[in-house]
């Protein structure tokens, strides 16, 4: 068995060769990184493979040409499409159409998924992977919940449940006590909280938090540094919330703000905080007390809802207090620690594989986007790769098509201003109940 694993972000590398590891010993893998506007630094790509046995020379960054010439000279039977939806949609455009050009060869199995938490199960990350063959999903639950979507969205879609790649193997480690580990680490999102003013909430708890403890550092793990990508771009970075910060008043010197790897921050961990990173699932299965902020309530927006139930979410008072716990264990199989044995993902993939060598297997159709033409898939491609498109039609598409997309955002921005009203309305209400059932 021959897989391909394409990634492009920091993330989505990450998972991509996390898959790969936990494929069988004796499938023959191999990735590469496609350029595009998230492409992950040095050191963001070193900290993406510490956990797998790729070695950054061994991750080249090429260009969707490099890709298919890839595809073309390897064969390879399964391609694990490890990157954001807008680019799984060009890729398999662009691999479907070279392998047709060559009638010895068929296209190979497309196999996609999401890095982190899925939950609840979304439109986007759908419709973008209409066409792969197969969805891995990490959860019992996230199976249910795009199940019932795809039924929604009349999308025809095969799922296969997998472990979150990141897990340790060899099940649960109970780190409580640890000596080594004194470390609070939060876990930063670039999306989660999205508003200025609720990630300035954010750091004034860890800043709380670290002057209540100064014996022990309060690490804000940052998901990328200065001048490097990420999968979802971050308008109030945390280093930069933290200097407007210091400039108001002096910081606890146990403050420290770090990038890197999660793992390695996990290893000094004595708890982690976060709102709805997928960091909380990391540290819970090695037996790190977790605290996940429910300060904004829970919604589909925070990512957190997945969490209801868990017994991890609290108030940003607990984090000063540490009173930060482990997972309810009737919360578990459902939500990403379910046995090994419950897995279908590597079956899955095998019974396409053999499927596809005995007789090709019709591509699906696209979800959206099927109307428009080469002018649309040029504007697709532009926009999935950015600079990394050098063609003349993508550069066509951008300027015809930039300007009609700014009118639709700005033809919609009275309707997120709504929204937001309405969450900070929510939130306003929730803490006011909080508030008069604890007086």
């Amino acid at each position: 068995m021959r897989v391909l694993a394409i990634g492009d972000s920091d993330s989505y590398v990450k998972w991509g060769a996390a898959v790969l590891e936990r494929m069988p010993a004796h499938w023959e893998k191999s990735m590469v990184i496609i350029g595009t506007p998230v492409v992950p630094s040095g050191a963001q790509l070193e900290a993406a493979l510490s956990s797998s046995s790729l070695a950054v020379d061994d991750v080249p960054i090429v260009e969707l040409a490099d890709v298919t010439a890839r595809v073309l000279a390897d064969k390879p039977d399964i391609v694990l499409m490890s990157v954001r939806g807008p680019v799984v949609r060009v890729l398999v455009r662009t691999i479907v159409a070279a392998t047709a050009l060559n009638p010895e060869l068929h296209r190979p199995v497309f196999v996609s998924g999401l890095p982190g938490i899925s939950i609840p199960a979304t439109g986007r990350a759908l419709y973008f992977r209409s066409q792969v063959d197969l969805f891995l999903l990490h959860s019992k639950r996230e199976i249910r919940e795009f199940q019932a979507l795809a039924h929604k969205m009349n999308v025809t879609q095969s799922f296969a449940l997998a472990t979150l790649p990141f897990l340790p193997t060899s099940g649960t480690a109970l780190a409580t006590g640890d000596p080594a580990r004194t470390d609070i680490v939060f876990a930063a999102q670039a999306k989660v909280p999205r508003e200025k003013e609720d990630r300035r909430a954010v750091l004034n708890w860890l800043i709380a938090a670290a002057r209540a403890r100064p014996t022990q550092r309060v690490v804000i793990k940052l998901r990328a540094l200065p001048g490097e990508a990420q999968t979802h771009a971050e308008k109030y970075p945390f280093d930069q919330l933290l200097r407007e910060a210091a400039k108001e008043s002096p910081l606890p010197t146990n403050l420290v703000v770090s990038g890197g790897s999660m793992q390695e921050h996990l290893d000094s961990a004595a708890g982690l905080v976060t709102v709805s990173s997928t960091a909380a699932i990391e540290a819970a299965a090695q037996g790190i007390p977790v605290l996940a902020l429910d300060d904004f309530g829970t919604s589909a927006e925070l990512i957190n809802l997945v969490f209801e139930g868990s017994g991890l979410l609290g108030h940003s008072r607990e984090l000063t207090s540490g009173a930060l716990r482990l997972p309810r264990p009737s919360w578990l199989d459902d939500n990403y620690f379910h046995p090994e044995s419950d897995e279908t993902w590597v079956t899955a993939m095998e019974e396409l594989v053999a499927q596809n060598a005995a007789q090709p297997i019709p591509l699906r159709p696209q979800f959206r986007a099927r109307y428009g033409g080469a002018p649309r898939h040029a504007w697709d491609r532009k926009l999935a790769l950015g600079p990394y498109d050098h063609t003349k039609t993508g550069a066509l598409a951008y300027a015809v098509g930039y300007p009609l997309r700014a009118v639709v955002i700005w033809a919609r921005t009275p309707l997120r201003a709504a929204r937001r009203r309405k969450r900070l309305a929510a939130v306003a209400a929730a803490q006011a109940a909080r508030v008069a059932s604890t007086s």
